[in-house]
């Protein structure tokens, strides 16, 4: 195990509302490498970091010990509380075949039994993950196809690569004919008055997400994001980087550090820009993004963005990535506006 100090001085962090953010006279950042249960180099897409939202039952609950060793098994320990959750939604942990994963295999339903479905299941859920990374698109897609099918991860990535209820809605409606068949679950009922169309659960993320949660942006993940970032001061920007041992460009250092602290967001700046909530830089805290225009000539409009650290500084991949002052006469005159990003 190795841990890595670093110190940065009140000068170079940039002002006194900064270091008063963080409470310290200095910034210490402190790294432990080899860590346990991260996914193997041909899968990483992070850690998502996932918690149970609320209690699970005893049904489901019982299966986590194997649910833990295939996941263990094929690469994503890191998302045993989604595998948990599919079980949740799929039998409520009564079924034999507990992930209704016959059908992944082309079988038909209830073929597998208990054990079977969970590696199954947990095989399945990798392979969309491995297509995720390839394809570039956000979770949300991938535990929406494990209802759809893979050819969802196809769809979002030709329409964004990011995860909307309305796609998902669009997927369902194209595969289906159009043809609506009732649905009164109350997710259902709250959103549309109770229907879904006739192919899979358009409501598949909503169902997941209420034995989920992500962890909140606050001080101590905002910090988790500095200490990564920080790793990579003074790297050379290239544009389409996004290599820890090399060299990023904006949005490829954004999307990294901040997936390191259990965050996913799109690849592109105009895409992360799409993915927030837009506010004004005076709203803006530590953590939130700040978006500019025309920095380089491109088709989109948002062509790079930085994190915001407080006292109208960023810290972005510029030549080379470090610190930058908002208030120059040069960003002000790209300046976009910042972003919040969604829970």
């Amino acid at each position: 195990m190795m841990i890595f100090l670093r110190l940065k001085s009140l000068l170079t962090v940039g002002g006194i509302g900064f270091l008063a953010f963080l409470g310290l006279l200095a910034f210490v950042a402190i790294f432990i490498s080899d860590e346990t249960g991260d996914f193997d180099s041909s899968m990483d897409l992070g850690s998502p970091d996932y918690l149970q939202h609320i209690a699970l039952s005893e049904d489901v609950l019982a299966h986590q010990p194997m649910v833990e060793k295939y996941a263990n098994k094929y690469g994503i320990s890191d998302y045993v509380p989604v595998l948990l959750a599919i079980i949740a939604v799929e039998s409520g942990g009564n079924a034999v075949d507990v992930m209704q994963s016959s059908e992944s295999l082309g079988l038909p339903p209830n073929t597998l039994d208990t054990e079977a479905s969970i590696e199954q299941g947990t095989k399945y859920f990798a392979e969309l993950i491995k297509s995720a990374k390839t394809k570039g698109v956000d979770d949300k897609t991938i535990m929406q196809a494990y209802n759809y099918g893979g050819g969802f991860i196809d769809y979002v990535a030709g329409r964004g690569k990011t995860y909307s209820f309305e796609l998902a809605q669009n997927f369902a409606k194209e595969r289906s004919g159009g043809k609506k068949v009732t649905y009164s679950n109350p997710v259902a009922l709250e959103k549309n008055g109770g229907w879904r169309f006739g192919y899979g659960n358009m409501f598949y993320i909503d169902l997941l997400q209420l034995y989920l949660r992500v962890p909140s942006f606050d001080d101590d993940t905002f910090q988790l994001v500095m200490e990564e970032a920080l790793r990579y001061e003074n790297y050379p920007y290239v544009f389409g980087g996004s290599n820890p041992n090399t060299s990023f460009d904006c949005s490829g250092l954004t999307q990294w550090v901040y997936r390191k602290a259990g965050i996913n967001l799109p690849r592109t700046a105009q895409q992360q820009y799409d993915a927030t909530e837009h506010i004004p830089l005076s709203e803006a805290k530590p953590g939130d993004l700040v978006f500019f225009h025309s920095t380089y000539n491109t088709a989109n409009y948002v062509t790079h963005l930085g994190i915001y650290v407080g006292n109208n500084q960023m810290y972005h991949a510029g030549s080379p990535i470090g610190y930058a002052d908002l208030t120059s006469s040069y960003w002000q005159a790209h300046f976009v506006g910042a972003g919040r990003i969604k829970n």
